[in-house]
């Protein structure tokens, strides 16, 4: 029933489509991130390479910045990064 369910959802909206990449450029190294309103999720790649998104009022938030070369990026929703693989700041 849910598997229907969902599938109708997918199929009824005609405008569902995967999350963007916030970034332009056509090299890693030459991209620079373009931050769309209401994209204020900073996504982080850490040290170990792990993919942590920032949210606003988390311990890091302010410190954190966005390096598109290092594959670092916005989003504009908690699903649009889980779905793009990364996961939540633990603090």
């Amino acid at each position: 029933m849910l598997a229907a369910a969902s599938g109708a959802y997918v199929l009824a909206d005609e405008k569902w489509t995967l999350p963007r990449v916030h970034t332009y450029g056509s090299s890693v190294a030459s991209q620079s991130v373009i931050r769309e309103a209401g994209c204020n999720i900073k996504g982080n790649i850490n040290d170990r390479g792990e993919r942590i998104y920032h949210m606003p009022g988390q311990a890091y938030y302010a410190a954190t910045r966005i390096n598109a070369a290092r594959g670092e990026r916005w989003f504009c929703s908690q699903w649009e990064a889980w779905l793009a693989g990364w996961r939540k700041s633990k603090v």
